[in-house]
């Protein structure tokens, strides 16, 4: 199994990169594990975040909120996620 380390905040120059890394960990999402692995490459973690932000966090995003449930409970249900 492939092991990914997480990128310590500390190494980060991109200020913007970092400051989504803090928000990540203090708000527990979008999980702050996976945003600290998409770290390594800024590239992808400044695309996933602004599409996520875009398409949930602004105001009331462009999503309906039903649909946005509906997304979470098939994408929870995918991974099996228990929680």
């Amino acid at each position: 199994m492939a092991r990914i380390s997480y990128v310590d905040p500390e190494t980060i120059a991109d200020p913007q990169i970092r400051r989504w890394l803090e928000a990540a960990r203090k708000e527990g999402r979008p999980g702050p594990e996976n945003q600290a692995i998409r770290a390594h490459q800024p590239d992808v973690m400044r695309s996933f975040t602004l599409t996520r932000e875009t398409l949930f966090d602004n105001g009331s995003g462009v999503v309906e909120h039903d649909l946005k449930e509906l997304t979470r409970a098939y994408i929870a249900h995918t991974v099996e996620c228990g929680y």
